[in-house]
């Protein structure tokens, strides 16, 4: 299956987009992939290039925060963290949004919308999995946590399909976070498949199998 890659701008701020064949008497899926804290979409590409899904339009976008050196974030750690994370909720939305705008183009299907990430990526997803303005069909995490919630954003009750990764040998994520924030999603009723692993910190090739027979899955 071939995908076909191109670069863009969306409000200013740079990302991939990728396009396997459309069949317009399919659902179409959205999947946004989250690059994790200083990196670049282009790191999140070598991951996402792997999984081989039909029908489906690949959005890898850039974190808003400037990690410097050419590098970006989703959100700053530290004492204002809780408005940074809001203000990535916001950006996310945009996505969403011109994400949908662009899918126009080609199909008058609204698209079930994914996201998945590694690392602060996945914490990106789980984040607006809890707390974002649009209903998403399914979530992955891999090495995810959760940042520190926002006092003002109301938890939302979408009913996500999530797909949670995690390491106990991981050194920059402890597995007790990562099943912590997977509690948390599946407290608000999010449907929650847990998969405790060996590995470190990193995406590996079994992580990529699992994520495809969970995307592709009904």
């Amino acid at each position: 299956m071939t995908v076909h890659y191109k670069n863009s701008k969306w409000n200013d701020k740079k990302v991939i987009i990728g396009e396997s064949e459309l069949n317009p008497d399919q659902p179409t899926r959205l999947l946004i992939g989250f690059h994790g804290a200083d990196s670049t979409p282009e790191n999140m590409l070598i991951h996402g290039n792997k999984l081989k899904l039909s029908n489906t339009v690949f959005v890898y976008p850039e974190g808003p925060t400037d990690a410097g050196e050419g590098l970006w974030s989703w959100w700053q750690d530290g004492p204002r963290q809780k408005e940074a994370v809001s203000n990535f909720l916001d950006y996310t939305a945009q996505v969403v949004d011109q994400a949908h705008s662009y899918l126009k183009q080609s199909t008058d299907q609204y698209p079930n919308i994914c996201m998945w990430g590694f690392s602060q990526g996945g914490a990106a997803a789980l984040v607006y999995s809890l707390l974002g303005s649009h209903p998403l069909h399914k979530v992955a995490s891999v090495c995810g946590f959760l940042p520190e919630i926002p006092d003002d954003c109301p938890k939302q009750i979408h009913n996500t399909s999530i797909l949670g990764i995690y390491g106990l040998n991981d050194e920059v994520i402890p597995s007790f976070l990562a099943e912590y924030a997977l509690e948390e999603l599946e407290g608000q009723g999010h449907r929650l498949t847990k998969k405790e692993t060996a590995q470190n910190h990193e995406v590996n090739a079994d992580n990529i199998a699992d994520l495809a027979r969970f995307f592709d899955s009904d």
